[in-house]
């Protein structure tokens, strides 16, 4: 079963390696007030797909910190947390 998973992750890279070897045309993105910037299709669709996740990530900081706020403030997770981390009984052995 690795086998196969790297070989999918080995296709999956080489496919977007030709994607990126294929489209090295200078494209032209026009910005506000006359601004442009010129780089390959390659780095403009890069850029472009890095902006969406920053502001996807930005966008859940909010929600976030509310349900973090949330469980902190829940009843008893502070004590489970404690007794979990001083251990009940006899600690796992994880097969030793």
């Amino acid at each position: 079963m690795k086998y196969i998973a790297w070989l999918l992750k080995a296709a999956i890279f080489f496919t977007l390696f030709a994607f990126a070897l294929n489209n090295q045309q200078d494209a032209t993105v026009h910005f506000f007030f006359g601004t442009q910037w010129t780089a390959p299709l390659v780095l403009v669709v890069l850029a472009a797909f890095a902006a969406g996740l920053a502001v996807g990530a930005l966008g859940m900081v909010p929600r976030w910190w509310k349900h973090r706020k949330a469980a902190r403030a829940s009843p008893g997770a502070d004590t489970h947390a404690h007794s979990t981390l001083i251990g009940q009984g006899t600690p796992p052995t994880h097969g030793l």
